[in-house]
């Protein structure tokens, strides 16, 4: 999880802990994931025991360095 600063209080600054999927998106041009990356999310999820792979795991194959 990140930081997201909220509001102030007394002219300083409240942290508050905001998972990621409920920030909006600072990047507004995404794009699809690679079939490597599809292929990683796959994996991960079937790592876990899910069918398919939830929006971690295609965070987490997007995160991955590109070649």
């Amino acid at each position: 999880m990140h930081l997201c600063y909220l509001q102030e209080r007394k002219g300083k600054k409240v942290k508050k802990k905001v998972a990621f999927w409920d920030t909006k998106n600072p990047n507004k041009k995404s794009t699809p994931l690679t079939p490597a990356q599809k292929s990683a999310a796959k994996a991960r999820a079937k790592a876990a025991g899910r069918p398919y792979p939830n929006l971690v795991d295609n965070a987490a194959a997007k995160k991955t360095k590109k070649k």
